[in-house]
């Protein structure tokens, strides 16, 4: 079997850096706690890739192409393949006083928002603050030990899957011709995490299914259960205004 633009698989993987064997991602939550990489917030097990929607890496990418259902494959890419060489221009050094201006204490680690490219804070010393815009393993070789673990086909089956790859999986999904409806009923917790994931999810689906030319969103909303709750709320947002 061969794979191709657009096909919908789910795969299971753990990448490692080749120079130091370091895990960097894994799929496998056994693989994250003993690699010190779990957290909560991650949810384990197969995720979806939609091939040349550029969220896995071009080698990768090129490699599933050619790759069955069911077949595990141990892979190893050079940076122009995995996450890019290293860019010393990408390399700045800025006054501290910039980001105590937006009120952020900077530390190494931290990862930061500079015109629109997320970078690293690298170090810290006599007011000057050195941040990295190069990816964390840009320069580095990667292992991939991946499994296809199936191909999706089914529309109402691809959306499902990218409401759980964009963290806003649908109650209800409802397909006529090249109408699709989502329903999110009021037991879903629509904060503001939840409208950047819904618009997301939305795009997505307007990208990557051809045969989807408009979409539909029902919402269910209710009231809280404790209703003094609801209007010392009501009452901070009058005040607001």
């Amino acid at each position: 079997m061969v794979f191709n633009e657009n096909d919908f698989i789910e795969v299971e993987y753990t990448a490692k850096d080749v120079g130091t064997n370091e895990i960097i991602a894994t799929t496998d939550e056994e693989v994250a706690k003993k690699a010190g990489l779990d957290n909560k917030e991650t949810k384990y097990g197969p995720t979806l890739v939609v091939l040349g929607a550029n969220n896995v890496i071009r080698g990768l990418d090129r490699e599933l192409r050619k790759m069955s259902v069911g077949e595990s494959k141990s892979l190893t890419f050079k940076p122009e393949d995995a996450f890019g060489q290293r860019d010393e221009q990408l390399v700045r050094v800025m006054p501290l006083s910039e980001f105590r201006s937006h009120d952020i204490n900077p530390y190494p680690g931290l990862q930061v928002r500079l015109e629109d490219v997320m970078a690293t804070v690298k170090s810290v010393n006599s007011g000057r603050v050195v941040v990295d815009a190069n990816h964390p393993y840009a320069g580095r070789d990667i292992t991939y030990e991946i499994k296809v673990v199936k191909q999706i086909t089914e529309p109402k089956g691809k959306i499902i899957a990218l409401g759980k790859a964009y963290g806003a999986e649908p109650t209800d999904v409802s397909i006529s011709g090249k109408d699709l409806s989502l329903h999110y009923d009021s037991k879903y917790k629509k904060d503001a995490e939840y409208f950047v994931s819904k618009a997301s999810l939305v795009a997505a689906i307007l990208t990557y299914m051809k045969d989807i030319e408009k979409v539909e969103i029902k919402e269910d909303y209710t009231k809280p259960e404790n209703k003094k709750e609801a209007g010392a709320e009501a009452s901070a947002s009058a005040d607001k205004d």
